[in-house]
């Protein structure tokens, strides 16, 4: 069969970086199909043609590997961002506006539903503070929402972090949504739809993004 695990007699020898990476892809896909709790070190390792001693040796642990992907799907993201704007993801504020950098995100992330619902997956599961990853995603929201906040204050937004978490919310509530039913729901142009309505609510003439205080009540 062609999804049978690799036989360790005929495993490649790759390069680590290149080791490391087959590594932490097998584990991106096998968490989205499983959950953390459901992922075992042995699937990793038949996945990659490893023993699971030669996946400890690239790895460390199973803790040590989940952090590695999650760092490395930021990171990947990052990049792509960037690209997309066309400018370094820290020089983003005051240039370009909130709507323009949240829809360029959910492009993306309509493009790899497979990462999409690996961070679902492991950010309910990490609500459990003995997750591996519940620190993460703590520090994770609070720096989406701290640079979401700061896309919408350079825009003018009188309450920034007000509309910075119900973005986030809108965001995420969305890709669950279209994580269920893929071929009913259209990710971007139901963001589109739903976000032009929140970033329109009374905003200010001329300034992008901009909102007034009466977001919150609504």
């Amino acid at each position: 069969m062609n999804d049978a695990p690799l036989r360790r007699r005929d495993r490649a020898r790759l390069p680590a970086a290149e080791r490391r990476r087959q590594i932490l892809d097998v584990t991106t896909r096998l968490i989205a199909e499983r959950g953390f709790w459901g992922l075992s070190m042995q699937d990793v390792a038949d996945g990659c043609g490893l023993t699971v001693p030669g996946l400890l040796h690239h790895v460390g642990s199973k803790d040590n590997l989940l952090v590695a992907v999650l760092e490395l799907r930021d990171e990947e993201d990052h990049r792509a961002l960037a690209a997309a704007l066309g400018r370094p993801v820290d020089e983003l504020a005051g240039i370009v506006p909130l709507p323009e950098i949240c829809l360029t995100l959910v492009r993306r992330n309509a493009g790899q539903p497979e990462i999409v619902r690996l961070f679902a997956v492991l950010e309910a599961e990490s609500l459990a503070p003995a997750h591996p990853a519940h620190r993460y995603f703590q520090a994770r929201q609070e720096s989406t929402i701290n640079a979401m906040t700061l896309l919408a204050r350079a825009h003018g937004v009188p309450n920034p972090e007000i509309l910075a978490r119900q973005v986030m919310a809108l965001m995420d509530g969305l890709q669950i949504q279209w994580l269920r039913d893929p071929a009913g729901i259209d990710l971007v142009a139901t963001w589109t739809a739903a976000a032009d309505a929140l970033f329109a609510r009374g905003a200010t003439p001329g300034r992008a993004g901009a909102v007034n205080p009466d977001l919150s009540n609504g």
